[in-house]
């Protein structure tokens, strides 16, 4: 008599491999990648790549230009219906020096430092709605109105135009998930609103050029270096990187900030004894729960990283989260501790924010904005009381953060 035995089921990293993508684990990915980091820099991930789990190796890959973003469309939307505007985001020197160069004349830290004031008004404003209400939605209520506010009124949105550019860029944000991992439905979505966009924006851009006001559009319409200025289709392309890297991954690092802190009082009681933590612990959060979980580089040439050599062509997945949490980069990794980046000597730094030539330009605003509201809280919140064990998340892989965040807000404002 002949016995088969059953096909075996993946082993322990195979599985790891598979939570670290499946919708299930968005709530916490980090078990996985504990996993994937003690099986070795290095482990065979989807569409062909490897996955780079280690700080130390997604460091150097981050910041050695021998390994190119440019690829990154073609690897995760190999059979896409609809072309997303390029941009610097998605390309390597020298279009990327030239049209960051462009946009960063633009986008300066004063004009960012220039908008706290604003930042704080809206936030003053939001969360006295919130108190008052008691029991709120912080995603709804705080965490996505102002960076979507912040960011519209940058480049110059109407106001009555702030929801189609939010469903615009939900769209978009979901979009840039590996194909496979979309529905037809959310294909579709992402066709529409990048069309949407177009139209939107090339209808705006056209405005400002023929009546000039004071916000970004206007600034990058006439933008010139060295007699060079932004095609019809540069411009949309890096309208497009900044409303969703300015809007959507700021939603998720205020929605990500807060679920920490609710879940870790004493870091709260510490932020409202010592609100001058609020800056230092920005870099904390954005460490310890990024919004942002990976990105794609793929060799140029052949290049040797921890013993292992790749040829030109090869591709890889850096897991940005996976690397904030290594224990061999930062102590207690899987802690939070608001006074990390306060310390001298300071520690590693995070990858949130990527490294290199795409180190994210609108880093300065998302850490402004949430600065703000970690003072406000601080100052203006008595007590938070989270009202769901588990809250949602939303599919998005990429782009990672909650659907919902439900409180009950106790007003501790003297004012």
């Amino acid at each position: 008599m002949t016995t088969t035995s059953a096909p075996s089921g993946p082993s322990v990293v195979e599985q790891a491999v598979l939570d670290a993508f499946a919708p299930s684990s968005r709530r916490d990915p980090y078990r996985a990648y504990e996993v994937l980091r003690a099986a070795g820099p290095f482990v065979p991930g989807p569409l062909g790549t490897q996955l780079v789990t280690r700080y130390a190796d997604c460091d150097a890959i981050l910041q050695d230009p021998t390994w190119s973003h440019a690829e990154e469309p073609d690897l995760l939307h190999p059979a896409s219906d609809v072309e997303l505007p390029g941009s610097f985001l998605w390309m390597e020197p020298p279009d990327h020096t030239r049209l960051r160069r462009l946009v960063s004349a633009a986008f300066t830290p004063r004009r960012i430092e220039g908008m706290r004031a604003h930042a704080e008004r809206i936030v003053d404003s939001l969360l006295g709605t919130a108190l008052a209400a008691g029991e709120t939605d912080l995603i709804e209520s705080l965490a996505y109105p102002l960076p979507l506010t912040m960011v519209c009124d940058l480049l110059g949105v109407p106001a009555d135009a702030h929801a189609d550019v939010r469903r615009m860029s939900a769209g978009i944000a979901r979009g840039l998930d590996p194909d496979a991992l979309l529905s037809p439905e959310e294909l579709a979505a992402r066709t529409t609103a990048v069309h949407d966009f177009a139209t939107f924006f090339g209808a705006l851009v056209a405005q400002r050029r023929a009546h000039p006001r004071e916000d970004l559009i206007t600034a990058l319409a006439q933008v010139e270096a060295d007699g060079d200025v932004l095609s019809p289709q540069e411009m949309l392309g890096t309208l497009l990187i900044l409303v969703v890297a300015g809007h959507e991954t700021t939603v998720n690092l205020i929605g990500n900030g807060m679920l920490a802190l609710l879940r870790r009082p004493d870091q709260l009681a510490l932020l409202r004894r010592d609100p001058e933590l609020a800056a230092p612990a920005v870099d904390e959060v954005l460490r310890f729960d990024p919004p942002v979980h990976l990105t794609t580089r793929t060799a140029r040439a052949e290049v040797t990283v921890a013993g292992r050599t790749f040829a030109p062509g090869d591709a890889v997945i850096v897991l940005i989260g996976s690397a904030n949490r290594d224990p061999d980069a930062f102590p207690d990794a899987a802690e939070l501790s608001l006074t990390r980046y306060a310390a001298r000597p300071r520690p590693n730094r995070h990858l949130a924010f990527g490294l290199g030539l795409h180190y994210c330009i609108g880093a300065s605003l998302a850490r402004l904005e949430m600065e703000v509201v970690l003072r406000a809280v601080a100052a203006r919140v008595a007590a938070i009381e989270l009202l769901v064990d588990n809250p949602p998340y939303r599919p998005n892989l990429v782009v990672r953060g909650m659907a919902e965040l439900p409180v009950r807000l106790t007003n501790g404002d003297t004012r």
